[in-house]
């Protein structure tokens, strides 16, 4: 059985390597059918990205040129790259969910670029599974708790 302090471990992991920009090695950490999603501000947090606009509705294959892309010096929006500084907190074991866990936890992201700081706040939903090679994120959402995109007016790195 899958602890609270082994998700936790997981979720700080996941922040340190975006922090760190090491986007390939955070990239492991998920599952080859991996899902990652970012509704829009003014969406429920249980919106369907099939039926709803999303700012990022990802599959494996979609993340996997995302990072591509935000590695490369012709994504304009991230090079240089921002400074980000990812904390979560509150984690909470949900249950689980076709044999995935289900967790919730709280998070403020800053980001830090041409001398402006943004603050991202909201909650992520996660499907974690085990795996041979350990806890794995089988779907990541990241529920934004803002109004509107401003003063941000996009979303640019990874939440």
């Amino acid at each position: 059985m899958t602890t609270r302090s082994e998700v936790e471990d997981l979720l700080y992991l996941e922040a340190d390597l975006l922090d760190a920009w090491k986007l390939k090695d955070w990239l492991a950490l998920y599952t080859e059918d991996a899902e990652y999603e970012v509704p829009s501000a003014d969406l429920p947090g249980d919106a369907d990205p099939a039926t709803s606009l999303f700012y990022i509705a990802d599959d494996r294959f979609r993340l996997e040129e995302r990072v591509v892309r935000l590695n490369k010096k012709t994504m304009w929006s991230e090079y240089p790259r921002s400074k980000t500084r990812h904390l979560v907190t509150n984690v909470r074991l949900m249950g689980s969910e076709n044999g995935d866990l289900r967790v919730r936890a709280a998070f403020a992201v800053y980001r830090t670029k041409w001398g402006n700081t943004d603050i991202y706040v909201g909650s992520y939903e996660y499907l974690l599974r085990e795996t041979p090679d350990g806890l794995r994120i089988r779907k990541k959402r990241s529920i934004l708790e803002l109004d509107s995109l401003r003063p941000q007016g996009r979303v640019s790195i990874l939440l």
